[in-house]
């Protein structure tokens, strides 16, 4: 079961409730965010850098399998391995429910802005944009240096050394986006 209240208001959002668990075997649904692939590997902390591909939100997968710290997921007939890296805290379950969604998530964007719409489909961000339209610009922010999804503050890395920082104001929307300018141009859309 998710526990952040967020999280709950973002499956809400995309459609009801997500049941990817182990004991069910192989789930379908669709991807909750652009994610950064290498070929074959899908990391949670979702590098811009080393990333050969950007799987986009909504697209239809199929969970396969776990292992450790790795939910298998298949889409376009490709194989790939979503991994928990640095969001172990984050039971697998309750990881692949995250990634794996229900719903499309596009169906939430319909009414969105097309700057928001674009944000998202380009994998960026903007100030004034929603917690749920940022992940599923950029994806999760990882649990361990982002362990509660409410916190004011959300941390991100374009690569191992280029860290960047959302801060959300008191509506809940982006207010700043902070970090070098190089790495804020891999990300904010003006």
């Amino acid at each position: 079961m998710l526990r952040t209240p967020l999280a709950a208001l973002l499956i809400a959002a995309l459609g009801g409730t997500a049941t990817v668990a182990r004991s069910q075997g192989p789930s379908e649904g669709f991807l909750c965010c652009n994610l950064r692939s290498d070929g074959s590997w899908i990391s949670d902390v979702n590098y811009v850098a080393g990333a050969k591909q950007t799987i986009p939100a909504g697209t239809p997968v199929k969970v396969t399998g776990f292992g450790r710290y790795r939910v298998f997921i298949e889409f376009d007939g490709k194989k790939q391995a979503l991994g928990n890296d640095y969001s172990r805290t984050v039971k697998m379950e309750e990881f692949a429910q995250r990634y794996i969604v229900p719903q499309d998530p596009w169906a939430a964007l319909r009414s969105a802005p097309p700057k928001v719409r674009d944000a998202v489909k380009n994998s960026r961000i903007s100030r004034g944009m929603t917690r749920a339209q940022v992940l599923m610009a950029l994806g999760y922010p990882i649990a361990s240096a982002t362990p509660d999804l409410d916190a004011p503050l959300w941390r991100y890395w374009t690569s191992s050394s280029a860290e960047y920082q959302v801060f959300w104001g008191e509506d809940g929307r982006v207010d700043k986006i902070f970090g070098a300018a190089a790495t804020r141009a891999l990300v904010e859309l003006e």
